[in-house]
């Protein structure tokens, strides 16, 4: 299965049989067949199609993705049939509403996080071993915050902390983690990229450019993996619900973000990406802005890195969709027991 990346301009997609054709100024360029397809993105302004297109990738469950052709930033996506066990939904409801429960899920979640950017940072510390007091400094940084995670677990057991409570410090906790971690990746990128630490809405460096792009792509991923299995995307147990936000796809991604950290540095440091690669908005707002060039080899390094991003998320959303429909389907039992009664 792969990605069918539309970004060039004057492209029209036409539904043909079981194939989509692909025509540049009325010229047609090829045909893709449709169940080689598992996802679409679309990020060409003048990119044309109609509803069968729509329809067709929809009924063969290819996800859809619509981003800003500018700034990369998700406009719109668009899945196909989702799964029809409501017992899966009914218990992740269930479990949204036990704080005890989305503390213990976030702890694990945040700790999983934590010592992926520790690896991380293991991995420039030996490639650069001239940022040494930068990386020493941001992994003791991550070890003490894998302490405080730990120390966080532990308070539903002992009663030292209401879970909410626990839940707002993990945040803490967490962030001041992932400052550490980026500012360990400001040391071993090169300085011209002018990367100082995250940033975004707009994203200001080409650093940036790609890690929010990169992460717009993953969340993309967590969305469909939970959407197939049955949980509702927009309801999450470490972040929590919030207006446009799939709050599930934003916890199941922070494990893996380190990950797409480690390969954007891989991409400027073999200089698969360079500074003219990019462009700057010319509107005022200084939005750094990844040029077509760049954006081929983007989507071509993308298609090889999600590979193993892509099976964990699926295992994880199907072990989650399991237990949740476990405990759903008792639930529901006995709740018509009751009602017999």
């Amino acid at each position: 299965m792969s990605t069918l990346l539309l970004d060039r301009a004057q492209l029209e997609v036409r539904s043909e049989g079981e194939a989509l054709a692909l025509y540049e100024a009325g010229e047609r360029r090829g045909t893709v067949p449709v169940k080689l397809l598992e996802r679409c993105i679309i990020q060409g302004a003048q990119t044309r199609l109609d509803s069968g297109v729509l329809l067709k990738l929809a009924e063969a469950g290819v996800a859809t993705v619509l981003l800003s052709p500018r700034l990369g930033r998700r406009v719109a996506v668009m899945l196909g049939a989702g799964h029809n066990d409501a017992a899966v939904r009914l218990a992740q409801a269930q479990r949204f509403s036990d704080a005890a429960g989305c503390l213990q899920w976030s702890c694990a979640l945040i700790e999983a996080k934590l010592r992926r950017q520790r690896k991380t940072l293991g991995l420039w510390l030996a490639a650069r071993p001239d940022a040494r007091k930068a990386l020493s400094d941001a992994i003791a940084s991550v070890d003490t915050a894998l302490q405080s995670v730990a120390a966080l677990a532990g308070t539903q057991d002992n009663n030292l902390q209401d879970p909410r409570s626990a839940l707002a410090a993990l945040l803490g906790v967490e962030g001041a983690a992932a400052r550490a971690h980026f500012s360990g990746l400001a040391a071993v990128v090169p300085p011209s990229l002018g990367f100082e630490g995250r940033n975004r809405r707009p994203p200001r460096d080409p650093v940036n450019a790609c890690l929010s792009l990169g992460y717009t792509l993953l969340h993309v991923e967590a969305v469909q993996a939970a959407h197939s299995t049955g949980l509702d995307p927009m309801l999450g147990f470490y972040h929590r619900p919030s207006f446009g936000r799939e709050s599930l796809a934003s916890d199941l991604i922070e494990p893996l973000r380190a990950s797409v950290d480690a390969w954007v540095w891989s991409l400027v440091r073999d200089r698969s990406l360079r500074a003219e690669h990019f462009t700057f908005d010319k509107g005022g707002q200084g939005a750094c802005l990844l040029g077509k060039a760049g954006r081929a080899v983007f989507y071509a390094s993308w298609a090889r890195e999600v590979k193993p991003l892509r099976r964990w998320l699926r295992r994880t959303t199907a072990a989650l969709a399991r237990t949740l429909r476990d405990e759903g389907a008792l639930s529901f039992s006995q709740d018509t027991e009751d009602e017999s009664c």
